[in-house]
């Protein structure tokens, strides 16, 4: 039986090549949901449907209305990847006003196996919440992975080679 990744992405660089994530994580055996920051589903919304055919799931952005039922199968685990520092700090402070970041504030104190990789420059990491952010998350039980340079220069980060497989060998 596969197990469901949720592949929750934020608006960064490398929300762009998701469907790279998706696919590296299909090619590890994983049957994967796509959740997205309602900024990041700005960016695929000429591209939804590739993403949803991609996954064979609907793709999320929004909490469902109370009445309504589950659209997506249980999570085995959850990958938070791109990570930005808005996000981190948000999810850290217990502000889960996005289905991207109540889904993982929730599921790591659920028992879910939760990892996050970071996508930010060295200028918006300079910021002194980010560094308590991380800790925090990571006193949760999340596996806070940063890929091969990162945090990167502002404008210098490669979100072509963003390293999906570093996040998913951590829920591993």
């Amino acid at each position: 039986m596969t197990k469901v990744l949720y592949l929750i992405a934020c608006a960064a660089g490398p929300a762009q090549h998701l469907d790279q994530g998706v696919q590296q994580a299909q090619a590890a055996g994983w049957d994967v949901c796509l959740i997205l920051t309602p900024s990041a589903a700005r960016w695929w919304e000429p591209r939804l449907a590739d993403l949803t055919e991609l996954s064979g799931h609907p793709v999320r952005s929004q909490y469902k209305l109370p009445w309504e039922k589950d659209a997506l199968p249980k999570a085995a685990a959850m990958l938070v990847a791109p990570l930005t520092t808005t996000s981190a700090c948000k999810w850290a402070a217990g502000i889960t006003d996005t289905v991207a970041i109540g889904l993982p504030a929730e599921g790591v104190h659920l028992g879910v196996p939760v990892a996050a990789m970071p996508f930010w420059s060295t200028a918006l990491g300079a910021q002194p919440a980010v560094d308590r952010a991380v800790e925090t998350l990571r006193e949760q039980g999340v596996r806070v992975v940063f890929g091969a340079g990162e945090p990167h220069p502002p404008k210098q980060g490669d979100a072509a080679a963003f390293p999906w497989g570093d996040g998913l060998a951590a829920l591993t």
